[in-house]
């Protein structure tokens, strides 16, 4: 409510290392906004911790073989000796779920407390400080895991071969030379169901298979029809060209530095 006594908040609140006092006492002690807050941001980062330990689970298994973890993030099977489970990255997954509900518990805390403070406030400090130790805890292993993590770039590439993958850049190749998306579309599925049929990809067709859906394919459709050319030709910022990559990479050291 206040004081009677002739104190000077602004300069308590320099004393005790704060931007400036709150503007209402009984806003001051009523609410856990700041755990709350902070509670929200952890949660989100600890979603996107868990999708990117998802992605690393999938990645390492045998059926995909797209990296290898050191062993120093794993553990060896009770039952199987061949098989090597991702030990980090799934406790990292497992550990969203427990920053999830210290929100949803926090949020629960105060929904119906009227003002100021209640007792009730002091279950507030068990969630917020684990939320602080399980969040610390996971980007310290995830800093330590990703540099150790060994790309399988001859498995990434098989796998990037596999679907068509460059459909979209022929139907985009058509419409550089003029055809419209539909009847582009409409030449790239023939040519896929060409494809499965024979069970070979695009890049495998010939010149003059591939002018027999449309004359106006020449020579340089090969340029698109790889991999290489697939990833170069999105050469602009967010794309995936290598150059841009490059530069996004430059971009996220600078902001860390």
């Amino acid at each position: 409510a206040g004081t009677t006594y002739p104190i000077d908040r602004e300069y308590s609140a320099e004393l005790l290392g704060f931007d400036a006092p709150c503007a209402n006492s009984l806003d001051a002690v009523s609410d856990r906004d700041f755990a709350i807050e902070f509670s929200a941001a952890a949660s989100i980062l600890m979603m996107h911790l868990s999708r990117m330990s998802e992605e690393l689970i999938i990645w390492s298994s045998a059926q995909f073989g797209f990296i290898t973890l050191s062993d120093s993030f794993c553990t060896g099977s009770s039952i199987m000796p061949q098989k090597k489970n991702p030990d980090v990255p799934e406790l990292v997954r497992g550990k969203s779920g427990r920053v999830f509900g210290h929100l949803m518990g926090l949020l629960t805390l105060m929904k119906s407390q009227p003002l100021a403070y209640n007792k009730d406030n002091q279950e507030d400090k068990e969630p917020l400080f684990d939320t602080v130790d399980n969040l610390k805890g996971c980007l310290k292993v995830f800093a330590d895991m990703v540099p150790e993590i060994t790309c399988n770039t001859d498995a990434m590439r098989q796998a990037a071969l596999k679907g068509f993958a460059t459909a979209t850049d022929l139907a985009d190749y058509l419409v550089h030379k003029g055809i419209p998306f539909r009847d582009a579309h409409e030449v790239v599925g023939k040519a896929v169901a060409l494809c499965v049929e024979r069970g070979i990809d695009l890049a495998d067709l010939s010149l003059n298979e591939l002018r027999a859906f449309n004359e106006a394919i020449t020579e340089d459709v090969f340029e698109y029809l790889t991999l290489e050319g697939s990833v170069d030709a999105r050469d602009h910022t967010g794309g995936t060209a290598p150059a841009q990559v490059r530069k996004a990479i430059a971009r996220a050291r600078g902001a860390l530095a």
